[in-house]
């Protein structure tokens, strides 16, 4: 790749440059390829929520947006494993469907939420690099699809379930090594690869070209971009050479408890870096699973 041809993460991006509305078209083009529909951002909402006590979690996503059809979208980046994320995730639909309804308000104003999670970590067990989840609610005996009725601008219409709940992508990029054929290909490409064919006709892909350049940053933007890469991959290198370390002292011990106890003293030396890194208390958290006692001992 020539120096010129060089890019932006989108993790980067999607914290700092997508949020303009200049720049509105590069994330409606990724939106518009996954959803099967074109979307229009109307305006990006608060992306951390307010806590409503100190109990109280946050919402942590990358970009909350309301699009023209009032739906609300919630894209989120995430570079390292983090246990318990799909619990994160459906919490962060709930809180975001409980936010855009106020006291009084009836039912029918309950948002349609989409959740889409860019993973560059490996999540589980599976072949493929995207996977979609929805809710629909079949017969047991008789294998149909329910319909409900419901009013739709003062009429009544029947509508699937899958309309109305959310929708939940995950996109695998561990498991995306295909050459880029589709619009969808070629936005994993870039994605994964940092890849961004000079021809593209991909939805918000020409306008990225002209857009996340990393040489049109200032001298100290690029140092910032340089440093947020390097911790990406001294943080990564940290969590796999300590995940490696816990499955081999367990499978040694050749019991339940040893490669418990061999995850626990990797989930500890992972937490002793990080924080040695300065990374923030709650990614620490999320990465290993530690509580704040057992990581404030270190």
């Amino acid at each position: 790749m020539e120096l010129r041809d060089r890019y932006i993460r989108f993790d980067w991006a999607i914290k700092r440059l997508l949020r303009n509305k200049a720049n509105f078209g590069v994330l409606e083009g990724l939106l518009t390829v996954l959803l099967g529909k074109e979307i229009h951002i109307l305006d990006i909402l608060e992306s951390e929520s307010s806590q409503q006590s100190e109990e109280d979690k946050f919402n942590r996503v990358d970009i909350k947006a309301c699009d023209s059809e009032n739906e609300i979208i919630i894209v989120e980046v995430q570079v390292t494993r983090e246990l318990y994320y799909l619990e994160r995730i459906l919490y962060g639909v709930a809180k975001a469907i409980t936010e855009h309804i106020e006291l009084g308000h009836i039912y029918s104003e309950v948002k349609k939420v989409y959740s889409i999670s860019i993973l560059y970590f490996d999540i589980g067990k599976g072949n493929d690099y995207l996977y979609h989840g929805q809710n629909s609610f079949v017969g047991v005996h008789t294998g149909d699809l329910l319909q409900v009725t419901t009013k739709e601008k003062d009429a009544i219409v029947r509508r699937l379930p899958s309309e109305i709940f959310p929708e939940y992508f995950l996109i695998r990029l561990n498991e995306f090594d295909k050459v880029a054929v589709t619009p969808l290909e070629e936005w994993l490409d870039y994605l994964k690869n940092g890849h961004i064919r000079p021809d593209t006709t991909a939805p918000g892909l020409a306008e990225a070209r002209q857009k996340l350049i990393y040489y049109n940053m200032d001298a100290a933007e690029r140092e910032a971009y340089d440093r947020h890469v390097d911790a990406i991959m001294i943080q990564n290198d940290v969590l796999g050479t300590a995940k490696l370390e816990g499955l081999l002292e367990g499978r040694v011990e050749g019991r339940a408890e040893g490669r418990a106890e061999g995850e626990m003293k990797g989930c500890v030396e992972v937490a002793r870096n990080l924080k040695k890194m300065g990374l923030p208390l709650d990614t620490i958290i999320q990465s290993t699973g530690l509580s704040v006692e057992e990581i404030d001992q270190l």
